[in-house]
C-alpha cells in the first residue's frame, strides 16, 4: 500500500479542489498537495501572491483533506511560509487516516 498520494504542479489550488476531495475520500493513506501559485499567465509566470495561495488552501484545511501541503511552480519560500502561517493561525489539524477497508481495485479515468 502507498504511504502517500497527492497532486502537484499543472494547476493552482483552486483548480485542484475536486481532485483533492476525491483523493481524500478514497485514499487509505496520507494525502498531499503541492499546487502552483495559480495558473500560468500569458508570460509563463504565476500571479498568486503568498496570501492568495494560502487563502486558496483553506478549502483543503477546512475540510481536513490534507496531511502535507507545499508548493510547486511559481511558489517561493514566502508562499510556503504563508501556508504555514495560515495553518498556525487557524490551528488546522491534518486529515485523519480512515480505517483500512477491504482491498479494492481503483482505476483512473473519467468515469466514477
Amino acid at each position: 500500500k502507498p504511504m502517500c498520494v497527492g497532486l502537484n504542479c499543472a494547476l493552482g489550488a483552486k483548480q485542484m479542489i475536486p481532485f483533492v476531495k476525491r483523493l481524500a475520500d478514497t485514499a487509505e493513506c496520507f494525502v498531499h498537495v503541492y499546487s502552483n501559485a495559480g495558473l500560468p499567465n500569458a508570460m509563463g509566470g504565476y500571479d498568486d501572491t503568498p496570501t492568495d495561495m494560502a487563502t486558496c488552501y483553506e478549502d483543503f484545511f477546512d475540510n481536513r483533506w490534507l496531511n502535507m501541503a507545499g508548493g510547486c511552480c511559481g511558489s517561493t519560500p514566502a508562499h510556503i511560509a504563508a501556508i504555514k502561517a495560515k495553518i498556525a493561525e487557524k490551528n488546522y489539524k491534518p486529515r485523519a487516516l480512515p480505517p483500512q477497508r477491504r482491498p479494492k481495485m481503483w482505476l483512473s479515468g473519467l468515469e466514477d
